[in-house]
């Protein structure tokens, strides 16, 4: 069976086909659709079970992409966070020599979850100051009822 990080280059090249081929809309366009298709089961467990959700979905997507990650889950404040100390597909790209990777690449994520967690009343933040050396902070917190 071929590992998910086998497809990091050939997303890389994709997005850089669509941007050229068309412009960044498409690309946008893209992530979007791979956000309403792919990512039900995140939004089954938000669903299910709020906050705890973020933390049932991330435990096993990073565990299978092998992350070097902290996660934290603070329920009571409704808050949880992923600290990204070395993320293996940017990580992956960075050390692929043969390639340049697509500029934007990183922005995939934030496209792919803020899409799913913002319409079911959660606030989502990641930081991507850090990309260049593979790392980001994400932080996703319920939005307080008045």
């Amino acid at each position: 069976m071929i590992s998910c990080t086998e497809f990091i280059p050939a997303y890389s090249e994709l997005f850089k086909y669509l941007e050229k081929k068309q412009d960044k809309a498409a690309v946008v366009d893209f992530w979007n659709y791979l956000s309403d298709i792919f990512l039900t089961n995140l939004k089954d467990q938000l669903i299910e079970n709020g906050i705890r959700g973020c933390w049932n979905y991330w435990s096993k997507t990073l565990k299978e992409e092998a992350a070097d990650f902290t996660m934290e889950l603070d329920e009571e404040a409704e808050e949880f966070s992923i600290s990204m100390h070395h993320c293996p597909s940017k990580g992956l790209l960075l050390e692929n020599k043969n390639i340049e990777p697509y500029p934007d690449y990183c922005e995939h994520c934030d496209v792919l979850y803020r899409r799913v967690l913002e319409p079911l009343g959660f606030i989502y933040e990641l930081d991507r100051s850090q990309t260049d050396h593979a790392q980001c902070k994400l932080t996703v917190k319920t939005k307080k009822r008045k």
